[in-house]
């Protein structure tokens, strides 16, 4: 089994914790004043602060799609969560460079080597790109500034693909929400749409390890 696959597998064994426990569409409005900062928390801690199993994708979208009823300005939702996505990637980032693998054990659960090996690999094959394409893969996109700063990736290059990745989720995630929120089979289905989310977060894993297998036959 390949590294993405492998990366598949672990996400779906924390699907439960990530998402299926969790009613967003009740939480968010439960949050009140508050719901802004606690998007953004969420949104800032699953970047890069080593806790893996907050379901960012279906988060800023819901948000989106609920900011009218939560009375949330769309531009000032953009700002807010595209800061909060960068700063998490760098603190992300100076952990792995600070610290490196101490912060790991072989036995842990999260902060595993196994969760280090497949990001460092991931980063090591895509390079600085692996910042934007890791940002719409759950947990991945949790280690691979860390990644990134444990390789001592250069700064500059790794504030460009960051800010590049962070701007782009945001924007698409939350965007894809407010644009899509009028349509009622949507706006009455909350839940079930954060689960296609998650799902469809896995279409670029299935895709690549085709292409994987496909290029071994090849090499065959």
């Amino acid at each position: 089994m390949n590294i993405l696959m492998a990366h598949a597998v672990d996400l779906h064994a924390h699907l439960p914790v990530a998402l299926l426990g969790m009613n967003i569409e009740e939480i968010l409005i439960n949050a009140g004043p508050w719901v802004l900062g606690l998007v953004a928390l969420m949104v800032f801690i699953e970047s890069g602060v080593l806790f893996p199993f907050l379901p960012g994708d279906s988060l800023l979208f819901t948000t989106g799609l609920l900011h009218q009823q939560l009375n949330l300005n769309v531009f000032v939702m953009l700002l807010v969560f595209s800061l909060a996505a960068i700063l998490g990637d760098q603190v992300g980032y100076w952990l792995g460079r600070t610290f490196g693998r101490r912060l790991f054990k072989e036995d842990a659960k999260v902060l595993s080597y196994a969760n280090l090996d497949k990001a460092n690999i991931f980063f090591n094959k895509y390079g600085g790109k692996a910042l934007i394409l890791a940002r719409f893969v759950p947990v991945v996109r949790t280690f691979v500034p860390l990644a990134a700063g444990i390789a001592n990736y250069r700064y500059s290059k790794f504030a460009t693909w960051n800010i590049t990745g962070a701007i782009l989720w945001v924007f698409l995630m939350t965007l894809g929400g407010v644009f899509l929120g009028g349509i009622d089979i949507i706006k009455n289905n909350v839940e079930a749409i954060a689960l296609i989310i998650v799902f469809v977060s896995l279409i670029p894993i299935v895709i690549e390890v085709l292409r994987e297998r496909a290029k071994n036959k090849r090499n065959a």
